[in-house]
């Protein structure tokens, strides 16, 4: 396993300099965010430019890129030039969201079907963010998506079954299938909080994952518009080191 930080943890900052400030707090390994509402990476500028995209990114950086999350849905068009960008960075990780709860099974089987044969194409895994408010903010509905689409996986955020309108979800099923995870500290009523003061059982993540033989890597991901300042770099450090001591 590999500790990796997450763009989205600085989602203030233009996308540039916040590379450079997971290297300054001492990782060296990225997942990189693509959100058009804020001032990262957009997908109009990969879709427009992937080898502009590819050539600014190793520019501006010296962090090994990952894994990439793609949080909003995008034509197939331009997933297409989404998955070409990770094949140009040697990134084999591809991370999206399940549909809103209420979407018919079958139709959402479809979808990530024609994504995933995209992925597959290249060499890339494709995976579903398991999330409040999405098919898979039950763990089994993920596993059953998983089931029917061959080689989808999932990325794992123990945030979202920890912190639930109906209280904590066990989701011990979810490990044989994960793929990427995104770590941050979280209560059962808020899903960001200081490192230490949340239920994140971080060693027995860990454990569950050497059980089933993961090798890749663990994300430490913050949450957009939940930490300021020098109190959120403090904790990105703090979860970094945690995750290195545990590995």
């Amino acid at each position: 396993m590999q500790v990796a930080a997450s763009t989205r943890s600085l989602w203030d900052m233009p996308f540039s300099a916040a590379c450079g400030q997971l290297q300054d707090l001492g990782f060296d390994k990225v997942e990189i965010w693509i959100n058009d509402q804020f001032d990262h990476l957009h997908v109009e500028e990969i879709a427009g430019d992937v080898e502009a995209a590819v050539f600014s990114f190793r520019e501006s950086s010296r962090l090994s890129p990952v894994a990439i999350f793609l949080e909003q849905e995008v034509s197939i068009d331009d997933f297409r030039k989404v998955v070409s960008f990770a094949k140009h960075l040697k990134v084999a990780q591809l991370t999206i969201e399940a549909s809103q709860l209420g979407t018919p099974f079958n139709s959402e089987i479809d979808r990530l079907r024609e994504r995933n044969h995209l992925c597959i194409e290249e060499g890339i895994r494709l995976s579903i963010l398991t999330k409040t408010g999405l098919l898979t903010e039950d763990p089994h509905t993920a596993i059953e998506l998983c089931q029917s689409v061959k080689g989808l996986g999932v990325t794992l955020d123990p945030s979202y079954f920890l912190c639930t309108p109906k209280g904590s979800v066990e989701f011990d099923v979810v490990y044989p299938y994960a793929c990427h995870v995104q770590l941050r500290d979280t209560s059962r009523t808020e899903l960001q909080v200081p490192g230490g003061l949340g239920e994140i059982d971080y060693n027995r993540i860990i454990s569950s994952l050497q059980l089933e033989d993961y090798r890749r890597s663990l994300s430490v991901d913050l949450l957009p518009r939940t930490m300021d300042g020098e109190e959120r770099l403090l904790e990105m450090r703090k979860l970094r080191l945690l995750l290195e001591s545990l590995l």
